[in-house]
């Protein structure tokens, strides 16, 4: 439309396309040894990017000979367009023995191939682009510029991911050879991703690893969000939840964190108020002794100074549809170096696309997309989610939840490749330990890619701060008191997270 309208002709190289044609007619010596088309092939090359209508027809007839296993030569090739019909439409026998003659050589053929793709590329974003100028103009169909918007975000998304990223068999075996030799001299104990922050979930997990998503599920109030902070604020400084470095890699890496519930300023806030120990509760109600509240004070300016310098990145919008928060992600990569997505939390998101079609699609359509993100992005992507009441109905005294208790879609359960389900005992009555109000139970209840079971916290209401409960010889939990906490707050060790039960 745009380009009739200018008279310019879409991007295109007829030289190139000619050069790709020809390369791969000189490069077939037989059936399977065809190296020009198979380098075509997995650089994206389809007969959609050809822009001469001859070169696409011939193409499309080179694609079907090689999916057939018939050997490809100009002969076999100038057959199969005469039995489609094709041949005189594209110019006979004679431009197709011409695209030979005028290709010397096949040694330049990865160079025609790429122009060809960023031809292609071009022409793709201005079809996009024609789509989405149509939609603007049409208000009487499309009278949401929101949608509007996510249909544009949508479009060039798409492009992006169409990209190869295949990684050769021989590279894959290396790099494998590689971790589990690197397990050997560790003893077998390494972390090989981001740290948690909190020591035994580290061994279970082994790290949070790249392109994997990871999902933190709980009942309201029980501290979902308080643990993804947590978790945030221990990748974002270096540093275990006690304050100390963490040891396999004590440096910090920015964190991208999407708050669709909470405003910027209010997660922050309870950071801050976590990281220097003030009870927020006391505070907000005026009730903190001032005793107190001058200890605290004397402990918020560095805080305060530390969590400043700290590489994490906040996007407050609500309601977020899941295209256009991948799009945000995109670019937080690209600006900041991203390497941990936080999302608070996946039943606030939203997909337009799917959303006539019920609640169920419209969340199964969400964590597909979120699972997508993390691979096309390359980094562990934490998802919170509720869980529904199941739980509580079962008569389990434990009332411990279940991997099916995953509210809204079976989707996420499937398409997650961790599952952490994190309840409290002592909101239980029935529970043997509904006495112990700092003990936190995180289940491991789905792992793909390494062990699953229990791991026992402690977690301080009153700070929303999640520490290490260490095992000791006997089995017996080693509780961190909190004068050792205090302590490592006036040595300045302890940088403490965010809230929000």
């Amino acid at each position: 439309m745009a380009a009739a309208k200018t008279k310019r002709i879409p991007p295109s190289s007829t030289e190139a396309e000619r050069a790709v044609l020809g390369s791969i007619l000189l490069d077939t010596t037989g059936v399977g040894e065809d190296r020009v088309l198979d380098i075509a092939l997995a650089g994206g090359i389809t007969s959609e990017s050809f822009y001469d209508p001859r070169n696409v027809k011939i193409f499309a007839a080179i694609e079907k000979l090689s999916r057939n296993s018939r050997p490809l030569d100009p002969l076999t090739l100038i057959d199969e367009l005469k039995v489609s019909g094709e041949l005189d439409g594209v110019g006979g026998e004679a431009y197709v023995t011409g695209l030979i003659d005028d290709t010397p050589t096949t040694a330049h053929a990865e160079y025609y191939i790429k122009i060809v793709r960023e031809k292609a590329l071009r022409r793709t974003m201005i079809a996009k682009s024609e789509q989405v100028v149509k939609r603007c103009y049409d208000e009487a169909d499309n009278p949401d510029p929101q949608a509007v918007l996510g249909f544009a975000e949508k479009s060039f998304l798409e492009i992006g991911t169409h990209s190869n990223k295949t990684q050769s068999w021989a590279s894959a075996v290396a790099q494998a050879g590689m971790e589990i030799d690197n397990l050997f001299d560790s003893g077998g104990r390494i972390v090989n991703g981001l740290s948690t922050g909190l020591t035994h979930l580290d061994e279970r997990l082994m790290g949070l690893k790249k392109a994997e998503m990871i999902v933190i599920a709980a009942r309201p109030s029980v501290g979902k969000t308080s643990l993804a902070m947590n978790i945030a604020e221990s990748v974002a400084t270096g540093c275990m939840m006690n304050g100390m470095p963490v040891k396999h890699d004590p440096k910090p890496h920015p964190v991208g964190i999407f708050s669709l519930e909470m405003p910027v300023l209010s997660l922050v806030k309870r950071m801050v108020a976590g990281a220097a120990q003030i009870n927020t509760w006391q505070l907000n109600r005026n009730l903190m002794p001032k005793d107190v509240r001058k200890e605290a004070s004397k402990r918020l300016g560095p805080i305060v100074d530390r969590l400043k310098k700290a590489p994490l990145v906040v996007d407050d919008s609500a309601g977020l549809d899941v295209m256009d928060l991948r799009a945000r992600a995109r670019r937080m990569k690209k600006q900041h170096g991203i390497e941990l997505i936080v999302i608070d939390y996946l039943q606030l998101c939203q997909c337009r696309d799917m959303a006539k079609q019920g609640r169920q699609q419209e969340v199964s359509m969400i964590s597909q997309q979120i699972k997508a993100m993390a691979k096309e992005l390359n980094v562990p992507v934490i998802v919170l989610s509720q869980l529904s009441r199941d739980n509580e109905k079962r008569g389990d005294k434990y009332e411990k939840p279940k991997l099916s208790d995953l509210r809204d879609s079976g989707a996420i359960e499937q398409d997650a490749d961790v599952v952490l389900l994190l309840r409290r005992p002592s909101r239980v009555a029935t529970d043997p330990d509904s006495k112990d109000e700092r003990l936190a139970i995180i289940d491991v209840a789905k792992n793909r890619n390494g062990e699953t079971g229990e791991v026992k916290v402690e977690f301080w209401r009153e700070y929303t701060r999640f520490f290490d409960r260490d095992l000791g010889a006997e089995g017996k939990e080693n509780v961190v008191s909190e004068d050792e906490i205090d302590s490592s707050m006036e040595q300045g060790e302890l940088y403490s997270e965010d809230p929000n039960l």
